[in-house]
Order: structure tokens, then C-alpha cells, then sequence
């Protein structure tokens, strides 16, 4: 009799079990994108973060103290430190190598740019006050560590870089027909002239300028080239005094700012394990002894509060969803027993006990949100995946944890929007019911 009442429910009340259920499949679906868009944001925005470039900096421990007075730029007796080039690809191996999504290594020697006629020369030594700056780095230079083959350097850890023309190549040994090629920041190029094709000459060497670069920072008053042909002009082999790296982290919490000398072992090795910035770069100065690893902390704090910013939001959108569902499906309850009320009396006269019809309908409220629970499942795991590939560029997967997060939450918002509907039918009295007079 029981089973018999609650397909005769659903047979006879289309209409008012569709309004229910489709209200726990809408907010089912909103919670399930949700749900799993925050679970997958952290990563997502972190890389993004990650393309307005590096979060930290490499340099030499005897050349990191920097003092100005009276606006003198004094440096330590070891000026001039280095960090080896060679060793550079060490990065790759340390713990959370496989988040170190590039690096971009530098040698930076003032210089000043002068027209003689037709040429432009590059004077590296003049007694004159410098007017722009020559930078050695990576464009795209391919390195091998262990197995591990990778290409790395401005074009992709710096994609905001701007460059009219062509990029330089970074050939270790050019052909000997053709010049190493150079970028040309672009108020250098307004000052003297240059433009794509040109040639300069730095110290006695020719140089062809591929394109001239727009960055909006220093290095639109510098010339950039590849590292080993500054290392040759500079006389520097294998040296490199500034290392800009892009790794992928997690934000830092209080936990990840705590210092690991003074933690238990058990503590330094979850924190070890965890790709904290400031983990990432304790292992760089494990890989890499005598540099100094220092954050950019504008980008770390900034994915801080943009997470905790849209991830409340997302918090907000949920719960009105939820509660959007709550108020519907109380909504279509109270209706479906207002129009069964004779039912019920019927049910009371003939001796079912208030625990009776309240199982009945909370039955049927529980079939509605397990129903309501798996379409707004199926919805929202769609909508996660558009939202991630249309946003992020990638889909979001959901885990299938979520579905039974779902089912649980789908029970407990059609059990509350249901409860004062059930309520209501537990309190009929069926003489009242049956003559018509409530």
C-alpha cells in the first residue's frame, strides 16, 4: 500500500514533482560548479598568476647587500659575485622541481650608446655616464637536466614582452655568416635611431638587431641579448647575476611563513613537502648553495586575496542556490499537501499514525533529492568544464567525491524545504478535512 501511494503521488502530481525537482537540480548543478571550480581555482589562478612573470629571484649571497647613502649605491667588498650558469639547470631537480615552470638567468653591464655617423656604437667601458644598460639572457634556450630535456627563457616566463620584428635566437655557436642578433629597447631605438635590421657594434663585435622590445619596465633603456654573447663581451664566461623563476605555489598560510630550523621533524617535512613559496626556494638553496632566493611578494600576496576573494564568492553564490532551492521546493511541498489534504485525513481516519504520513511524504522528498541530486550533478560537473575551459583555458575536472557531497546536500535542502509542509499534514484532523472545512 505504501509503494502503491507513492507511484499513485507521482502519477497524479506531475506538475508539482517536476517544479521540485527541477529547483534541486538548478541549485544541485550551481553547488557542483562551484564546488568543484574552487577545488581547482588554486591551480588554475596560480598559473595564470604565473604569465605577469617570476616570483623568484636568484642572487648571489656575497653580492645581496645593498646600501644607499645620499643616494650613493654602496656595495660589499665581494661586489661582483656570480651565480654559475651551468648550475642553473639544477632547479629542475630539487623536490618540487616539476613546479618550476621556468627561469630566466641575466648579466647586466651599463653602457653607453653613441652614433658616429652611420654606426651606432656601444662603448662598455666609457668614462661617461651610462645611458642604457646591455642585458645577457634566455629567449628560448633549450637545456637537458637527468632525462629531462625543456626550453626555457623571457619568451615564456615573460610573455609581456613585446617585440616589433623578430626574436634573437639563442644559437650557441652563430653561423659564421650571420651577426648575433640583439633586441633594442625601445627608447634606445627612439634615442639613436635603430630599427629591425640595423646593425651595432659592441665592442668591436657587430651585432644585427632583430626587433626592438617594449616591456614598459628598465629594460625598454637597455639592449638585450643572448647570455653567452654578453658572458664574451664581458669577459665572463659561465656567469650569471640574476636569476628571475616562475614556479608554481601554493599561497601562503601562517603555517607556510613559520621558520623550519624551529620546527619538529614531522612538522618540516609536511612543510618541506608542501610548495610553499618560501619551501620551493629553502630547496633552491639546497640545490644551489651560496644564492639568495627572494620572493616577489606582490605576486604571492596577490594570489592570496584574489582566492580568498573569488573563493567567497563562490561561497555566497552557493548558498543562495541552496537557498533559492530550500524556498521552491517549500514552495511546491506546501501545494502538493494543501491539494492532498483529503488524502491525508482519509489516511488519519482509517488509523495511520502522524509518523505514517510523515514518512510518505518525506519519501517522496527523498526520491525527488536523490533525483534532483544526480541531474544537478550531471549539470554542474558540464558547467565546471565550460566554465574552466572557457576561462582557464583548460577543463576542470570533478572529483567523484563531489557526488556524494551533492546527494547529501540535495537530502538536506528538500528534507528543510519540506519539513514545515510535513509538518503542517501531521496537525490535520480528519473530521475537519473530510467535511470539507480546512
Amino acid at each position: 500500500m505504501f509503494l502503491r501511494l507513492l507511484f499513485e503521488s507521482f502519477r497524479r502530481q506531475k506538475r508539482r514533482k517536476s517544479i521540485a525537482f527541477l529547483a534541486i537540480a538548478l541549485g544541485m548543478s550551481i553547488a557542483t560548479a562551484m564546488i568543484a571550480v574552487a577545488a581547482g581555482i588554486g591551480d588554475k589562478i596560480s598559473q595564470e598568476l604565473r604569465s605577469t612573470g617570476a616570483n623568484l629571484v636568484i642572487t648571489p649571497i656575497e653580492d645581496t647587500l645593498d646600501v644607499n647613502l645620499g643616494g650613493v649605491n654602496l656595495k660589499p667588498a665581494s661586489s661582483g659575485a656570480y651565480v654559475a650558469e651551468s648550475e642553473l639547470p639544477k632547479l629542475k631537480g630539487i623536490f618540487w622541481g616539476h613546479n618550476i615552470l621556468g627561469f630566466v638567468p641575466s648579466l647586466t653591464a651599463p653602457v653607453t650608446v653613441t652614433k658616429n655617423g652611420k654606426n651606432t656604437l656601444v662603448d662598455l667601458h666609457s668614462t661617461q655616464a651610462a645611458n642604457a644598460e646591455l642585458i645577457g639572457t634566455y629567449f628560448a634556450q633549450p637545456l637537458h637536466y637527468g632525462k629531462q630535456d625543456f626550453v626555457t627563457g623571457a619568451r615564456s616566463v615573460n610573455p609581456w614582452w613585446q617585440v616589433e620584428g623578430e626574436w634573437p635566437h639563442d644559437y650557441a655557436e652563430w653561423p659564421a655568416n650571420q651577426p648575433p642578433e640583439v633586441l633594442v629597447g625601445k627608447k634606445v631605438a627612439a634615442e639613436s635611431g635603430l630599427s629591425p635590421g640595423d646593425e651595432v657594434e659592441i665592442a668591436g663585435k657587430n651585432l644585427r638587431v632583430s626587433g626592438v622590445l617594449n616591456t614598459g619596465g628598465s629594460e625598454d633603456q637597455a639592449i638585450v641579448a643572448p647570455l653567452h654573447i654578453v658572458q664574451q663581451l664581458l669577459g665572463r664566461p659561465n656567469a650569471v647575476d640574476r636569476v628571475a623563476v616562475s614556479a608554481l605555489t601554493k599561497p601562503e598560510d601562517a603555517f607556510g611563513r613559520r621558520d623550519p630550523s624551529k620546527m619538529t621533524p614531522a612538522m618540516r617535512d609536511r612543510w618541506y613537502c608542501s610548495p610553499y613559496a618560501n619551501s620551493i626556494a629553502f630547496q633552491i638553496r639546497e640545490a644551489l648553495p651560496n644564492v639568495r632566493v627572494e620572493q616577489v611578494r606582490q605576486v604571492e600576496q596577490n594570489q592570496g586575496k584574489i582566492l580568498t576573494r573569488i573563493s567567497g564568492l563562490m561561497l555566497l553564490l552557493t548558498l543562495a542556490a541552496l537557498l533559492a532551492s530550500v524556498l521552491a521546493v517549500s514552495a511546491a511541498m506546501a501545494a502538493t499537501i494543501l491539494e492532498r489534504r483529503q488524502e491525508v485525513g482519509l489516511m488519519k481516519s482509517m488509523g495511520a499514525s502522524n509518523t505514517s504520513v510523515a514518512s510518505l511524504f518525506l519519501t517522496e522528498a527523498g526520491l525527488l533529492a536523490l533525483a534532483g541530486g544526480m541531474a544537478g550533478f550531471l549539470g554542474g560537473a558540464a558547467l565546471a568544464r565550460y566554465i574552466g575551459s572557457s576561462i582557464f583555458g583548460s577543463s576542470i575536472e570533478v572529483h567523484p567525491v563531489v557526488l556524494a557531497l551533492i546527494l547529501c546536500a540535495a537530502l538536506v535542502v528538500t528534507f528543510a524545504g519540506s519539513a514545515g509542509a510535513v509538518r503542517k499534514a501531521t496537525q490535520f484532523d480528519p473530521a475537519v478535512v473530510l467535511r470539507g472545512d480546512a
